[in-house]
């Protein structure tokens, strides 16, 4: 069977789309919840100054990173768990809007094939009112392969050029082989004084993210992201929902 790779898209308004009123059969899918702690201490580790294929990266490394990376820290082929996101939507947990809500084709059946030429790359476009929440939900869709997933672990470092401004940590936990799930991660955003804040606004792309997927402390996949939050042609929060 043909399939569409099922990382969120780049540049793809069709696929972006969605149709948030959609029914799902909510059996077919486990279901956690997951609320994302500010990072209080650095854990001991080395930072990633310079990484070389086939060199292993930690956890504790990626918390201490200092800067956005400047590649991507693992290969498509280490996904061995057949890791495919379906869905990606975020909500404004204070009023229930819902921001963004990205769909991908996803397959009747899952099968054990190792998407090798995938997008990890993705650039969001929100209006400057998206600076003003508080807190959001993230929910993501995904499958998983023929192997089940043990201390499932997402890692994201948020930074405005080489500032950091919050770095969340999100245990999904166990996942079953052949398996459907759906995780909501919660984000309390960081407080923003006013001259960072226009300055994120005048530099569209120049706030970005790395976020590091772990298995048993493995990275399996580092997916990257950049954010506009300059003012759209729409009054809504979520402009164009990425490009």
């Amino acid at each position: 069977m043909d399939r569409r790779d099922d990382n969120i898209p780049v540049n793809s308004n069709e696929e972006c789309q969605g149709e948030i009123g959609e029914s799902k059969r909510e059996e077919d899918w486990n279901g956690f919840i997951s609320q994302g702690a500010p990072l209080v201490e650095k854990e001991e580790g080395e930072v990633v100054e310079e990484w070389r294929i086939g060199e292993p990266v930690t956890p504790q490394q990626v918390l201490r990173l200092n800067r956005y990376t400047a590649d991507y820290l693992c290969l498509p082929e280490d996904n061995i768990y057949n890791i495919n996101f379906s869905r990606f939507k975020i909500r404004d947990l204070a009023s229930g809007a819902v921001i963004l809500d990205i769909k991908k084709y996803r397959p009747t059946e899952i099968q054990d094939i190792i998407e090798l030429d995938t997008n990890r790359f993705i650039q969001y476009q929100f209006s400057p009112a998206f600076l003003n929440l508080r807190e959001i939900g993230a929910t993501l869709e995904f499958t998983v392969g023929n192997k089940a997933l043990s201390r499932f672990r997402l890692i994201e470092r948020h930074f405005f050029r080489n500032v950091l401004l919050k770095t969340f940590d999100f245990e999904i936990g166990f996942c079953i082989p052949h398996s459907r799930n759906t995780c909501e991660h919660i984000y309390c955003l960081p407080d923003l004084d006013a001259e960072t804040v226009e300055d994120m606004i005048a530099n569209p792309f120049e706030t970005r993210s790395d976020s590091f997927y772990f298995v048993n402390n493995k990275l399996v996949m580092h997916h990257k992201a950049e954010y506009s939050f300059a003012p759209q042609k729409h009054n809504d929060i979520s402009g164009e929902n990425g490009k």
